[in-house]
């Protein structure tokens, strides 16, 4: 296992993967009811269509059970909805009580307060597993993926989808300023709240720390998925596939 499957970890924030974690689900707990607006006026209101049309590049079908891992305020299960026959069909599982309580307002599904890689569910139980821009979030990505693997179905797809960082220096340029400076600032500005300013400050801290998007499909080959592949939208939008 390389250092790039390990937590993230800066003296800021946090020393150890305890220590993350508990960061995270205070400054998500904290933050929740900001984190629908810093979402929809951050991304420019494009998220909701986004999302949907990933969902169905990916392959969702309306007759799938699908689980969706750190689920947040609920983003990606309610393009779900537009597509599946039911919520019912849908299972959501978010490490923060925060994120849940505000999800619930909007989702109506089924919930667990839970980890990446440690899914309380059923082997073998889901046709289709989604996680949303929280790859980062997560402490071992060999458990995760090899977690992912355990609960979805013979042929059952993974769609994991990210924000990483652009290839052409340009882009990249953008991408940093927006990132690293005006988002945070923006977000403090309008949502009124320390914290808020600070996830976003956090997010761009962890983004030139995460595994290389190169690294991402052989460990999930390794974690017994077939068809793995990544693809780039838009020149930052990452969407990683694979085959249970």
């Amino acid at each position: 296992m390389t250092d790039h499957h390990k937590p993230f970890v800066r003296g800021s924030y946090y020393t150890s993967s305890s220590e993350k974690q508990r960061f995270l689900r205070q400054i998500f707990d904290v933050t929740a009811p900001y984190y629908e607006g810093i979402a929809r006026w951050g991304w420019f209101g494009t998220g909701t269509y986004y999302r949907r049309a990933a969902l169905l590049r990916a392959g969702v079908l309306p007759d799938m059970r699908v689980i969706d891992v750190a689920s947040g305020t609920g983003p990606v299960a309610r393009a779900l909805i537009k597509i599946l026959n039911n919520p019912d069909q849908i299972v959501c599982t978010e490490p923060s009580a925060g994120m849940i309580a505000e999800a619930k307002k909007t989702v109506p599904c089924e919930f667990h307060q839970a980890t990446a890689e440690s899914l309380p569910v059923s082997d073998e139980s889901f046709d289709f597993l989604t996680m949303g821009f929280a790859l980062r979030h997560v402490d071992d990505l060999d458990d995760t993926f090899r977690e992912f693997r355990r609960v979805l179905k013979a042929g059952g797809k993974v769609l994991i989808m990210d924000v990483t960082m652009p290839d052409h220096r340009v882009g990249r340029w953008f991408f940093t300023l927006y990132f690293k400076r005006l988002l945070p600032l923006a977000t403090r500005i309008f949502s009124r709240n320390r914290e808020a300013g600070r996830l976003m400050r956090y997010y761009w801290d962890t983004m030139e720390q995460m595994t290389p998007r190169d690294e991402i499909v052989p460990m999930l080959r390794d974690a017994g998925f077939r068809e793995a592949r990544h693809r780039v939208y838009l020149g930052c939008f990452s969407e990683y596939e694979a085959v249970a």
